[in-house]
């Protein structure tokens, strides 16, 4: 089979949606301890959204090695539903939760089972015409690309054209395999920067480093400032995958954070 071929199998996308897996994992573990005000929830929601993100690309990984390019689209789809959901969450519970309104309803609902979030064209609605979010707003809607990446995961979901067919079948022979496992690490690296961009936006103390909340665990004068600092591995993956590619999303998040971003 041609998706069993060296050029094919050692494509970089494979690697990157590793980093992207690792990634996740350690910031579910990383947001654990920070408190989700508005819900009843015990410990912060958005562990378990990052976990099953983590998750989420694991399964394209697993995918795309065995030459479903069309089905690791609709696992893109899926990873775009889940980034708008989990910013238009945390945006909703920002706008709403006061100290009259302790328990935000509809997120709270939506945690315990009893009331559906709405749909992605809502959501999505709310989170451009943000006043909170417009200086990251005017960032992300200098292009198109976000539509045009949901029309193609669109176009795979539903089989629109007939090669979406044909690359979800790992035994016919394509000649732009390559070209495809090229566009789709685009798209992702693009959804990943999307999603960062607006949750550091949002939830600059999610960028914090371990290190103040340790020396406070170990009852210890934690050192000056260090609630500001920013952990390694989320330093790390703005050097190397967000700044080079988004040089303004990152400008737009030290802009309104005080995390020692750099």
């Amino acid at each position: 089979m041609q998706v069993m071929d060296e050029t094919y199998q050692g494509h970089r996308v494979f690697a990157e949606l590793e980093r992207y897996m690792e990634f996740y994992g350690q910031l579910s573990m990383s947001v654990f301890s920070f408190a989700t005000m508005g819900t009843k929830a015990i410990c912060n929601i958005d562990t378990y959204v990052y976990s099953s993100m983590q998750g989420t690309f694991e399964s394209m990984r697993t995918i795309l090695l065995a030459g479903r390019i069309n089905d690791a689209y609709t696992l893109l789809r899926k990873y775009h539903d889940s980034v708008i959901i989990n910013v238009y969450s945390n945006l909703y519970l920002l706008d709403n939760f006061n100290i009259e309104k302790f328990i935000v309803e509809k997120i709270n609902n939506w945690l315990q089972g009893k009331e559906k979030l709405p749909e992605y064209r809502v959501m999505s609605q709310y989170i451009r015409t943000s006043d909170a979010l417009k200086p990251i707003n005017s960032v992300f809607g200098i292009d198109d690309r976000y539509k045009r990446i949901r029309d193609r995961c669109n176009d795979h979901t539903h089989y629109n054209f007939y090669r979406h067919a044909m690359l979800n079948d790992n035994k016919v022979h394509i000649e732009n395999r390559g070209w495809w496992l090229d566009r789709f690490s685009s798209d992702v690296r693009d959804l990943f920067i999307l999603h960062l961009g607006y949750i550091f936006f949002l939830n600059g103390h999610y960028m914090m480093s371990s290190d103040h909340m340790d020396a406070l665990e170990c009852g210890m004068q934690p050192e000056e400032d260090s609630q500001y600092w920013v952990a390694p591995f989320i330093q790390e993956v703005f050097d190397e995958l967000i700044t080079p590619r988004r040089p303004d999303v990152t400008f737009a998040i030290k802009a309104s954070s005080a995390m020692q971003l750099s």
